[in-house]
Protein backbone atom coordinates (compact mmCIF):
# COMPACT_ATOMS: atom_id res chain seq x y z
CA UNK A 1 0.00 0.00 0.00
CA UNK A 2 2.62 2.83 1.05
CA UNK A 3 4.72 1.46 -2.27
CA UNK A 4 1.45 2.34 -4.39
CA UNK A 5 0.98 5.68 -2.60
CA UNK A 6 4.54 6.61 -2.87
CA UNK A 7 4.49 5.68 -6.73
CA UNK A 8 1.15 7.56 -7.36
CA UNK A 9 2.66 10.36 -5.87
CA UNK A 10 5.54 10.72 -7.83
CA UNK A 11 3.31 10.77 -10.89
CA UNK A 12 1.42 13.51 -9.71
CA UNK A 13 1.57 16.47 -12.21
CA UNK A 14 3.12 19.31 -10.21
CA UNK A 15 1.96 22.46 -11.21
CA UNK A 16 3.08 25.27 -9.32
CA UNK A 17 6.58 24.26 -10.78
CA UNK A 18 5.73 24.73 -14.55
CA UNK A 19 6.60 27.18 -16.30
CA UNK A 20 4.36 30.98 -16.53
CA UNK A 21 5.17 32.19 -19.97
CA UNK A 22 3.36 35.86 -18.72
CA UNK A 23 6.90 37.23 -17.52
CA UNK A 24 6.15 38.91 -14.38
CA UNK A 25 7.51 38.05 -10.95
CA UNK A 26 5.21 38.47 -8.22
CA UNK A 27 6.92 40.31 -4.70
CA UNK A 28 5.16 38.97 -2.19
CA UNK A 29 2.90 34.96 -1.93
CA UNK A 30 1.96 33.27 0.45
CA UNK A 31 -0.46 32.09 3.12
CA UNK A 32 -2.08 34.83 6.08
CA UNK A 33 -4.35 34.73 9.22
CA UNK A 34 -3.16 31.00 10.14
CA UNK A 35 -4.22 30.62 13.98
CA UNK A 36 -1.42 29.09 15.45
CA UNK A 37 0.20 28.72 19.18
CA UNK A 38 3.49 29.84 19.96
CA UNK A 39 5.68 30.71 23.22
CA UNK A 40 6.76 33.93 23.31
CA UNK A 41 9.65 35.23 25.39
CA UNK A 42 8.45 36.59 28.87
CA UNK A 43 11.22 38.72 30.98
CA UNK A 44 9.43 37.30 34.12
CA UNK A 45 8.42 33.58 33.56
CA UNK A 46 10.96 33.17 30.55
CA UNK A 47 8.27 32.33 28.51
CA UNK A 48 4.50 32.65 27.77
CA UNK A 49 2.34 30.60 25.69
CA UNK A 50 -0.06 32.34 23.39
CA UNK A 51 -1.86 32.45 20.13
CA UNK A 52 -0.83 34.29 17.22
CA UNK A 53 -1.97 35.31 13.85
CA UNK A 54 0.64 34.49 11.05
CA UNK A 55 1.58 35.61 7.80
CA UNK A 56 4.02 34.33 5.77
CA UNK A 57 5.40 34.97 2.05
CA UNK A 58 8.00 34.47 -0.68
CA UNK A 59 9.06 36.18 -3.32
CA UNK A 60 7.82 34.27 -6.31
CA UNK A 61 10.28 34.14 -9.45
CA UNK A 62 8.68 35.26 -13.05
CA UNK A 63 9.11 31.21 -14.30
CA UNK A 64 7.19 29.52 -11.40
CA UNK A 65 3.63 29.55 -12.20
CA UNK A 66 2.81 29.23 -8.15
CA UNK A 67 4.44 28.09 -4.91
CA UNK A 68 3.73 25.26 -2.32
CA UNK A 69 1.79 26.96 0.20
CA UNK A 70 1.66 23.66 2.41
CA UNK A 71 5.09 24.36 2.69
CA UNK A 72 4.60 27.75 4.66
CA UNK A 73 2.42 25.63 7.54
CA UNK A 74 5.70 22.77 7.04
CA UNK A 75 7.88 25.10 8.03
CA UNK A 76 6.29 26.44 10.61
CA UNK A 77 5.64 22.94 12.44
CA UNK A 78 9.10 22.66 12.29
CA UNK A 79 9.62 25.83 14.46
CA UNK A 80 6.70 24.54 17.03
CA UNK A 81 6.87 25.89 20.33
CA UNK A 82 10.59 27.86 19.42
CA UNK A 83 9.31 31.14 17.41
CA UNK A 84 10.94 34.25 18.83
CA UNK A 85 12.71 37.48 17.99
CA UNK A 86 15.91 35.26 18.65
CA UNK A 87 15.38 32.90 15.45
CA UNK A 88 12.99 34.70 12.96
CA UNK A 89 16.24 34.97 11.28
CA UNK A 90 16.83 31.19 10.80
CA UNK A 91 12.86 30.61 10.52
CA UNK A 92 12.88 32.90 7.38
CA UNK A 93 16.17 31.48 5.90
CA UNK A 94 14.45 28.27 6.55
CA UNK A 95 11.25 29.19 4.41
CA UNK A 96 13.68 30.17 1.83
CA UNK A 97 15.11 26.81 2.06
CA UNK A 98 11.60 25.17 1.72
CA UNK A 99 10.37 27.57 -1.26
CA UNK A 100 13.50 27.44 -3.31
CA UNK A 101 13.05 31.05 -2.89
CA UNK A 102 15.68 34.49 -2.78
CA UNK A 103 13.55 36.28 -0.26
CA UNK A 104 11.24 35.25 2.31
CA UNK A 105 9.06 37.68 5.38
CA UNK A 106 6.81 36.36 7.93
CA UNK A 107 4.92 38.39 10.51
CA UNK A 108 3.19 37.18 13.81
CA UNK A 109 0.91 39.27 15.73
CA UNK A 110 -0.46 38.33 19.17
CA UNK A 111 -1.42 39.17 22.88
CA UNK A 112 1.35 39.24 25.23
CA UNK A 113 0.15 39.21 28.84
CA UNK A 114 1.96 40.82 31.75
CA UNK A 115 1.46 40.91 35.77
CA UNK A 116 0.51 44.45 37.13
CA UNK A 117 -0.28 45.59 40.45
CA UNK A 118 -2.04 48.57 41.39
CA UNK A 119 -0.52 51.52 42.78
CA UNK A 120 -2.13 51.80 46.08
CA UNK A 121 -3.46 48.47 47.44
CA UNK A 122 -0.82 46.45 45.81
CA UNK A 123 -3.61 44.09 44.24
CA UNK A 124 -2.81 42.09 40.81
CA UNK A 125 -3.98 41.93 37.44
CA UNK A 126 -3.18 41.01 34.13
CA UNK A 127 -2.64 43.87 31.24
CA UNK A 128 -2.72 42.82 27.38
CA UNK A 129 -0.36 44.23 25.13
CA UNK A 130 -0.43 43.70 20.98
CA UNK A 131 2.75 42.51 19.63
CA UNK A 132 3.88 41.83 16.04
CA UNK A 133 6.98 40.62 15.09
CA UNK A 134 8.30 41.24 11.21
CA UNK A 135 10.98 39.36 9.41
CA UNK A 136 12.28 39.65 6.38
CA UNK A 137 15.11 37.48 4.58
CA UNK A 138 16.80 38.31 1.70
CA UNK A 139 19.41 36.76 0.01
CA UNK A 140 23.22 38.98 -0.03
CA UNK A 141 21.29 41.62 2.17
CA UNK A 142 20.91 41.73 5.98
CA UNK A 143 18.33 40.37 7.70
CA UNK A 144 15.58 42.95 8.71
CA UNK A 145 13.55 42.37 11.69
CA UNK A 146 10.88 44.73 13.37
CA UNK A 147 9.24 44.22 17.03
CA UNK A 148 6.30 46.46 17.33
CA UNK A 149 3.39 47.29 19.82
CA UNK A 150 0.29 48.74 20.52
CA UNK A 151 -0.69 49.77 23.89
CA UNK A 152 -3.34 52.31 25.84
CA UNK A 153 -2.49 54.83 28.28
CA UNK A 154 -4.26 57.52 29.77
CA UNK A 155 -3.78 61.38 28.75
CA UNK A 156 -5.26 64.37 30.15
CA UNK A 157 -5.13 67.74 28.76
CA UNK A 158 -3.31 70.24 29.51
CA UNK A 159 -5.34 72.94 27.95
CA UNK A 160 -8.57 71.97 29.47
CA UNK A 161 -6.60 71.87 32.76
CA UNK A 162 -5.45 75.25 32.67
CA UNK A 163 -8.74 77.20 31.34
CA UNK A 164 -11.06 74.99 33.01
CA UNK A 165 -12.02 76.07 36.82
CA UNK A 166 -11.79 72.65 37.85
CA UNK A 167 -11.30 69.02 36.25
CA UNK A 168 -10.19 68.49 32.73
CA UNK A 169 -11.08 66.16 29.93
CA UNK A 170 -9.20 62.77 30.03
CA UNK A 171 -9.22 59.95 27.86
CA UNK A 172 -7.27 57.32 26.03
CA UNK A 173 -4.68 56.68 23.65
CA UNK A 174 -3.54 54.13 21.72
CA UNK A 175 0.60 54.43 21.56
CA UNK A 176 2.01 51.98 18.07
CA UNK A 177 5.41 51.59 18.42
CA UNK A 178 8.01 50.20 15.79
CA UNK A 179 11.65 49.59 16.32
CA UNK A 180 15.04 47.87 15.24
CA UNK A 181 17.12 46.49 17.72
CA UNK A 182 20.70 45.98 18.37
CA UNK A 183 20.37 42.74 21.05
CA UNK A 184 17.81 41.97 23.18
CA UNK A 185 15.06 44.11 24.25
CA UNK A 186 11.95 42.51 26.47
CA UNK A 187 8.94 43.44 25.73
CA UNK A 188 8.53 44.59 28.92
CA UNK A 189 11.00 47.47 28.61
CA UNK A 190 9.23 48.92 25.78
CA UNK A 191 6.00 48.34 27.48
CA UNK A 192 7.58 50.01 30.63
CA UNK A 193 9.07 53.26 28.18
CA UNK A 194 5.05 53.60 26.63
CA UNK A 195 3.48 53.51 30.06
CA UNK A 196 5.78 56.49 31.17
CA UNK A 197 4.96 58.70 28.36
CA UNK A 198 1.32 59.29 29.35
CA UNK A 199 -0.06 60.62 31.64
CA UNK A 200 -1.27 57.67 33.72
CA UNK A 201 -0.75 54.21 32.37
CA UNK A 202 -3.63 51.96 32.90
CA UNK A 203 -4.68 48.85 34.89
CA UNK A 204 -7.40 46.11 34.76
CA UNK A 205 -8.00 46.08 38.28
CA UNK A 206 -8.42 49.03 40.69
CA UNK A 207 -9.75 49.61 44.23
CA UNK A 208 -11.00 53.18 45.16
CA UNK A 209 -7.84 54.18 46.63
CA UNK A 210 -6.03 53.34 43.41
CA UNK A 211 -8.50 55.03 41.50
CA UNK A 212 -8.07 58.28 43.58
CA UNK A 213 -4.14 58.14 43.24
CA UNK A 214 -4.27 57.94 39.36
CA UNK A 215 -7.39 60.13 38.63
CA UNK A 216 -4.52 62.69 41.03
CA UNK A 217 -1.56 61.29 39.03
CA UNK A 218 -2.96 62.32 35.46
CA UNK A 219 -4.07 65.39 36.81
CA UNK A 220 -0.42 66.29 37.68
CA UNK A 221 1.09 64.98 34.59
CA UNK A 222 -0.89 66.47 32.01
CA UNK A 223 -0.22 65.74 28.10
CA UNK A 224 -0.91 66.47 24.85
CA UNK A 225 -0.85 63.84 22.14
CA UNK A 226 2.02 65.39 20.84
CA UNK A 227 3.93 65.33 24.86
CA UNK A 228 3.20 61.51 24.80
CA UNK A 229 5.20 61.01 21.38
CA UNK A 230 8.02 63.40 22.40
CA UNK A 231 8.03 61.66 25.93
CA UNK A 232 8.61 58.43 24.45
CA UNK A 233 10.80 59.32 21.43
CA UNK A 234 13.58 60.24 24.14
CA UNK A 235 13.24 57.53 26.46
CA UNK A 236 14.02 55.71 22.37
CA UNK A 237 17.02 58.28 22.10
CA UNK A 238 18.45 57.55 24.98
CA UNK A 239 18.82 53.61 24.72
CA UNK A 240 21.63 52.40 22.56
CA UNK A 241 20.26 49.41 21.52
CA UNK A 242 17.27 50.63 19.44
CA UNK A 243 18.75 51.61 15.87
CA UNK A 244 15.40 52.68 14.20
CA UNK A 245 11.83 53.65 15.63
CA UNK A 246 8.46 54.38 14.29
CA UNK A 247 5.69 55.96 16.87
CA UNK A 248 2.36 56.84 16.39
CA UNK A 249 0.09 58.41 18.80
CA UNK A 250 -3.45 58.35 18.56
CA UNK A 251 -5.63 60.08 21.20
CA UNK A 252 -9.38 58.57 21.07
CA UNK A 253 -10.83 62.41 22.13
CA UNK A 254 -13.92 62.40 25.02
CA UNK A 255 -15.44 66.09 24.17
CA UNK A 256 -14.08 66.38 19.82
CA UNK A 257 -16.06 64.14 17.65
CA UNK A 258 -12.59 63.24 15.53
CA UNK A 259 -9.08 62.07 17.25
CA UNK A 260 -5.87 63.59 17.46
CA UNK A 261 -2.73 61.76 16.66
CA UNK A 262 0.96 62.43 16.01
CA UNK A 263 3.77 60.42 14.25
CA UNK A 264 7.43 60.30 13.99
CA UNK A 265 10.43 57.61 12.31
CA UNK A 266 13.85 58.39 13.31
CA UNK A 267 16.87 56.19 12.69
CA UNK A 268 19.69 56.75 15.09
CA UNK A 269 23.07 57.53 14.16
Amino acid sequence: MTKNITTEKKSMRDVQKEFDPRNIQIDRVGVKGVSYPIVALDHDNRTQSTIASVSMSVMLPREYRGTHMSRFIETLEEYHGRVSPANLEAFTKRLCEKLNASESSVRFEFPYYYRKKAPVSGIESFSKCDINLQAIYEEGKKFDMIIGLGLNVQTLCPCSKEISRYGAHNQRALVSLKVRCSGLVWFEELIAMIEASGSAPLYTLLKREDEKYITEYAYERPRFVEDVLRELAVKLDDDDRILWYSVNVTSYESIHNHDAFAEIERTKL
